[in-house]
């Protein structure tokens, strides 16, 4: 993983996707929905420029934000603090965080464990999800899976903003196990005579169902539940089922001895 390469993406992150965050919110309520009213203290992990940490700040509970991208961090700080929200903002790898105090809820939206490259990497960020958790605390995410990568990963789109373009081209490998975003950014000079072109790539790496629940178990996470995204995107002619799945797992009261000793 590496923080740098998307700078540009982290700068208009909200102005370019802030239309699509409706089904990832109303995903988030409706399954959460039982469990919400009983957190007391939660993370969002791979924050983001800090949309979900703030809305869970604002219902009272104790949050903190991590992502592995000081502008993320950047952004997610000055949310909170125009929101006045009170968060924990904390600079760090996915794979490796540590949090000051287990907590109730972790979160960890928007396909961001597709980012993850390697399996040894999403034990490892599953089993920081676990030492972070209390026994009995949850873990809710959200996957691409194959289909998503075979169906959506083929487009070419064109967003325009105030001195702004930017080209996106998407792809996927012949297997349909990785997939990829080339991002062309063509920023203005101040007097708008001039552009810049950075080039940014953005991959993602497919996790099977298999792979994602056997991991949870050996992480000591039981009560493992999937939900088809589909629902949540009624207005995404491109999402249809198996293209995306939300998963909420609960960390186990009685741990495993592999689950113990795991780093």
């Amino acid at each position: 993983m590496n923080a740098a390469p998307c700078r540009q993406l982290a700068l208009y992150y909200d102005a370019i996707f802030s239309p699509r965050r409706a089904p990832v919110d109303a995903a988030r309520n409706h399954i959460l929905a039982r469990i919400l009213p009983a957190v007391q203290t939660a993370c969002d992990l791979a924050c983001g420029t800090g949309v979900t940490a703030v809305q869970l700040a604002s219902r009272g509970i104790q949050t903190a934000a991590v992502d592995f991208s000081p502008d993320m961090c950047r952004l997610t700080r000055a949310r909170a603090k125009a929101a006045g929200a009170r968060l924990k903002v904390i600079h760090a790898d996915m794979r490796e965080f540590r949090l000051p105090a287990p907590v109730d809820l972790i979160t960890c939206e928007s396909d961001a464990l597709n980012h993850i490259p390697r399996r040894s990497d999403l034990r490892r960020v599953i089993r920081s999800v676990s030492r972070a958790l209390n026994p009995g605390g949850h873990f809710y995410f959200e996957v691409n899976n194959e289909a998503g990568f075979r169906r959506y990963w083929i487009t070419t789109s064109c967003t325009e903003l105030p001195g702004v373009l930017l080209v996106m081209r998407n792809s996927h490998s012949p297997d349909g196990r990785t997939a990829w975003s080339d991002l062309d950014w063509f920023i203005a000079s101040k007097n708008e005579r001039t552009w810049r072109r950075v080039h940014e790539r953005v991959q993602e790496v497919c996790w099977t169902a298999e792979q994602i629940t056997e991991t949870l178990t050996a992480a000591g996470f039981d009560a493992i539940r999937t939900h088809d995204s589909t629902p949540y995107y009624r207005d995404n002619p491109w999402i249809v089922p198996g293209c995306r799945t939300v998963w909420l797992a609960r960390k186990s009261v009685i741990l495993t001895a592999e689950a113990i000793s795991a780093p």
